[in-house]
């Protein structure tokens, strides 16, 4: 039987996955799919790498919370791959402690659980699938995988907050997120124009979530994220950069419980607070709404704006990467920024952009503009069998 992987990312509503055989030094993708527990019964689609149906069931609502849908991927895979080697796990905040994969034992699972603070939209759904797991197999092997390892290597001053050195260490601290996209979009860069590895480099993971990275020699110096995945760039439903003052004022006049401001917060704000239709830029960028309008044009003013941050600590800016759902389809989003970016020396083909190629800076771009696809289950799957082969 094939030696495998099976490779869980966990989003706020759905669970991507892929299996991947790891007998080879590069990972192969088997098979992929989606659970999706919103829907009014809860399915489960299983595809091959080409796309084409392989296998899908859905569940009554009543199953939704039982891990019903986690057997039903075991019990595919055992039928056509063989039992899975281990399973890997996105794992959004590794805190303080972890900076690479780790097998899941019992007192790492109690450390990630008690970080549920630092990332109350997240963590838990990253963990829920390992508790699932450990009650249908609990001899199977788990392995995390964590969005804040590749920020490590992040140091003070960009790390640091200005607060009392006592918090600092306890741990309040700039880890950042989308670890394992940026760790991707990082090495496929590398493999495609290895001139510009040592170049300044920036990521622009824009997604529902969306972050920057700035990297050096392929390592990460700064990003926008911070302690948790609420600072940085307008999302989805998540507000961003905002001044504490107005927190204080929401608690302190607007009379609202902590329980409410981070409802607020993390579900409410964004770019579906600003529009007041949709945390979706697709529906957005179709709007001929003015609210519409006013919410894309906030997202691309942050996220030139955070550019020339980044850039800052880079002490300028030689290449641009977009990635993540909206970075990778909505050409408008990518044009729209690069123009804000003019003075920097970004400049966009149209045509290219259109077409979405890999390449889409024009040939007067004192900058490097590129669109890569990331794969995080991929990144996943590399650090699994990279943990495997260590034991």
């Amino acid at each position: 039987m094939t030696a495998s992987v099976l490779v869980l990312n966990s989003g706020s509503s759905s669970i991507k996955f892929g299996l991947f055989d790891i007998s080879a030094d590069e990972p192969v993708l088997l098979c992929k799919g989606q659970l999706d527990e919103q829907e009014a019964k809860p399915r489960l689609v299983v595809k091959s790498p080409a796309g084409e149906d392989l296998f899908e069931t859905r569940r009554e609502s009543s199953d939704a919370d039982s891990g019903h849908l986690f057997a039903d991927v075991l019990g595919f895979i055992k039928d056509r791959f063989g039992d899975p080697r281990a399973v890997g796990h996105r794992i959004v905040h590794g805190g303080p402690d972890y900076s690479g994969p780790v097998q899941l034992t019992d007192d790492v699972y109690a450390k990630l659980e008690a970080l549920r603070s630092l990332a109350p939209l997240h963590q838990p759904r990253c963990l829920e699938p390992v508790r699932f797991i450990r009650a249908i197999q609990p001899d199977l092997t788990q392995i995390a995988c964590f969005d804040t390892a590749f920020h490590h290597t992040i140091a003070p001053p960009a790390s640091r907050f200005a607060l009392p050195r006592r918090y600092e260490e306890r741990g309040i601290r700039r880890y950042g997120f989308h670890g394992l996209s940026f760790e991707y979009v990082a090495g496929r860069l590398a493999a495609m124009a290895p001139e510009l590895v040592a170049k300044r480099t920036i990521i622009a993971h824009l997604g529902n979530g969306a972050s920057l990275c700035a990297l050096r020699d392929g390592r990460s110096v700064d990003t926008t994220m911070g302690l948790t995945p609420l600072d940085g760039l307008v999302m989805g439903t998540r507000c961003g950069t905002i001044d504490p003052g107005v927190l204080l004022y929401l608690q302190q006049h607007e009379r609202m419980s902590v329980e409410d401001v981070q409802h607020l917060l993390y579900h409410e704000s964004g770019l579906l607070g600003v529009s007041g239709i949709s945390a979706d830029m697709r529906t957005l960028l179709a709007s001929g709404e003015a609210a519409a309008r006013e919410a894309v044009d906030l997202f691309v003013f942050r996220a030139a704006q955070q550019v020339a941050v980044m850039a800052t600590t880079l002490g300028g800016l030689d290449c641009l990467v977009f990635t993540g759902g909206i970075g990778e389809h909505a050409k408008e989003i990518r044009a729209a920024i690069g123009e804000r970016l003019g003075w920097l020396g970004v400049h966009i083909d149209a045509g290219v952009n259109d077409a979405a190629r890999e390449r889409i800076s024009g040939s007067g771009s004192a900058v490097n503009v590129f669109v890569i696809p990331t794969n995080e289950e991929l990144t996943i799957a590399r650090h699994c069998a990279a943990v495997l082969r260590a034991k």
